[in-house]
């Protein structure tokens, strides 16, 4: 059994979304958490990550042993780069 990750910034930017796609995103956390391996994996910059779709919306997660983090949650257009962004940055400050 898994055990949902959800960060503060993610959980406070789907309390703020429309109810409609808040209850959505919220099934499809438990779409993940039941069959972790039904999102897209993804390649390149992004391998080791997970997209799972949702409406315009995608949620990017990692799985873990036991668990699964999800990592970043917004819109297909932009979500992709701005997740490849903050690994970026996040890599650089474990490092320095």
């Amino acid at each position: 059994m898994y055990k949902l990750k959800v960060p503060d910034q993610v959980a406070d930017l789907v309390r703020a979304l429309h109810p409609d796609l808040k209850k959505k995103i919220r099934a499809s956390m438990k779409t993940i958490l039941a069959a972790p391996d039904s999102g897209k994996t993804l390649k390149e910059e992004l391998a080791g990550l997970r997209s799972y779709r949702v409406s315009r919306f995608r949620i990017i997660y990692r799985v873990a042993k036991e668990e699964i983090e999800i990592v970043a949650i917004g819109p297909r257009a932009r979500i992709y780069e701005e997740t490849y962004r903050r690994l970026r940055k996040e890599k650089r400050q474990e490092i320095g």
